[in-house]
């Protein structure tokens, strides 16, 4: 049997209410009106700390240093992105230098003078890579001009203004922090020249111009680093400048108020911001032009194992008959070291660095001043080709990797003695053990011809038969019925690959010296 239970509406409700208002009569009665404050609960010690590390207003840091650029920024940059500023090639614009420093900062500064170094530089980092190589291309067509000057007559406050030839997107001047102080630089070069052109209009490169500024330290040269600021720019033809600031401000002005706010306002002049100092900024303009950096001396590469285009191999073997009369022997240690000349991954910095002078890769040793042997051999062709250009991109990963040049021809050559008898003799032990004369062997050594001329063969010759280059008078080949015929460039040229000859010698009957007979 199921029984109903039949309530109206307004009873159920009641008892709704009633038991909802007794479940929480009980709250105040166990915390009571004094058992918490928000004060007390911000007391904790995990709040007090929080409050702690948070720097009061008053001591935010200021850089000591400020520089501000004369010139207006873009209004067609975004809110988060950084600032950009055009300026017209050759033109004049003056940078404020600021002393921005509070009462008791630094003074050890005070009445005394600084130096800054200002330079032009890209802002593409994969340009920055290959900076070098885009500074020759530049004055290659540019002969006779710089990328940065100081504009002396129309500047403030500097003193013995420099330029360097090697450093042709760098000056440096001294200024007096006490003293109002402006100087008025000029870029030269404008970003479309380092742009690949294709088609016209292309897009120019961004550039920097970045402000270090050094104190005098103790032995008297501006070595302390003290602060560095940099800003991004254009540069276009006289006039382009303007005319681009004006195209840009017609855009924003045809954009809705709901797209302007994601914008920067245009300011009428341009503030540097901090950045790190630029990595050649520690360097004296006299020591710029040459990599600085530690290895080992390069008197360990001797004569014997220098090679040099009259080499005998495609390792570029050491030909001893090139440097003269003199006899050179070579201990196997070091023949190992010439013939090889490959860069392991063990090598050590001073190692990579002695190994990319070694192999003509001198102009990218600074920039490869922290690289051992190991991070080299890492590296991929396409990051040598993005960071050395393709040319030597290419080549330093083909050397990298061994990769030699076959030689045009080899020669195989041995040398007869006197009595005509074999170079040497192998003698065979019998079983009874008594030593007998078994079999002669003839021992060939290897000639790699890359010039393919009778003076490379003959060269090569009086080096495998220590032989005066001078005292050899004519070299013949052997024909046909035993007769003589004179070396030639041409017979050279159409010698077949791996020939084997001996190498008889004669003496001159009409003459000192010797005649060579190749059998």
């Amino acid at each position: 049997m199921a029984w109903v239970l039949k309530m109206d509406d307004a009873s159920i409700e009641s008892g709704l209410v009633h038991d909802f208002d007794a479940s929480l009569s009980g709250i105040g009665q166990e915390l009571g009106a004094g058992a918490y404050s928000m004060s007390d609960v911000l007391a904790l010690p995990i709040f007090k700390q929080e409050d702690s590390s948070l720097p009061p207003e008053s001591e935010t840091k200021n850089p000591p240093f400020q520089y501000v650029l004369c010139a207006a920024t873009s209004p067609a940059i975004k809110l988060h992105d950084e600032t950009l500023t055009y300026l017209n090639q050759g033109q004049s614009y003056e940078v404020r230098m600021l002393d921005n420093r509070k009462p008791e900062e630094l003074p050890e500064l005070t009445n005394k003078m600084v130096k800054s170094i200002v330079r032009v530089v890209f802002h593409d980092r994969r340009l920055q890579y290959t900076e070098h190589q885009q500074l020759e291309g530049w004055k290659w067509n540019r002969p006779g001009d710089r990328l940065l000057d100081i504009d002396i007559p129309m500047s403030v406050g500097i003193v013995e203004p420099k330029t360097h030839p090697s450093q042709l997107n760098a000056a440096e001047f001294l200024w007096d922090m006490n003293k109002r102080t402006s100087v008025f630089v000029q870029v030269h070069c404008i970003s479309t020249e380092f742009t690949p052109r294709k088609h016209g209009g292309e897009k120019g490169v961004p550039f920097r111009i970045q402000f270090d500024t050094f104190a005098q330290g103790d032995v008297g040269e501006y070595t302390e680093h003290l602060h560095s600021a940099s800003c991004q720019i254009k540069v276009f033809k006289p006039k382009g400048a303007d005319r681009k600031q004006k195209t840009d401000r017609e855009k924003m002005e045809k954009r809705t108020p709901q797209e302007k706010e994601k914008y920067q306002p245009s300011y009428d002049t341009t503030i540097l911001s901090e950045c790190s100092p630029w990595p050649d900024a520690y360097v004296s303009p006299n020591q710029a032009a040459t990599p600085s950096f530690t290895s080992t001396p390069l008197s360990t590469y001797t004569t014997s194992s220098v090679p040099d285009s009259d080499s005998s191999s495609p390792n570029h073997q050491a030909d001893p008959g090139s440097h003269g009369n003199s006899e050179i022997s070579l201990h196997s240690s070091q023949l190992y070291e010439l013939v090889e000349m490959q860069l392991t991954p063990t090598a050590s910095i001073q190692d990579a660095q002695k190994w990319l002078l070694k192999n003509r890769f001198s102009s990218y040793a600074r920039l490869f001043s922290h690289f051992s042997g190991s991070d080299l051999l890492k590296l991929t062709r396409d990051d040598l080709v993005q960071i050395c250009g393709p040319a030597d991109g290419i080549r330093l990963f083909n050397a990298l990797k061994s990769r030699s040049v076959r030689p045009r021809l080899t020669v195989y050559v041995c040398q007869e003695s006197a009595q005509e008898s074999p170079l040497l003799e192998r003698h065979a032990s019998s079983e009874n053990g008594d030593h007998s004369v078994s079999s002669s062997l003839h021992v060939y050594h290897a000639l790699y011809l890359e010039e393919l001329t009778a003076a490379e063969l003959i060269r090569k010759m009086a080096c495998v038969c220590s032989l005066p280059l001078g005292t050899i008078n004519q070299v013949y080949r052997q024909g046909p019925t035993g007769i003589h015929i004179l070396l030639s460039d041409q017979m050279v040229y159409n010698l077949p690959d791996e020939s084997c000859f001996l190498i008889s010698t004669v003496k001159d009957e009409l003459g000192e010296g010797l005649h060579l007979i190749l059998k």
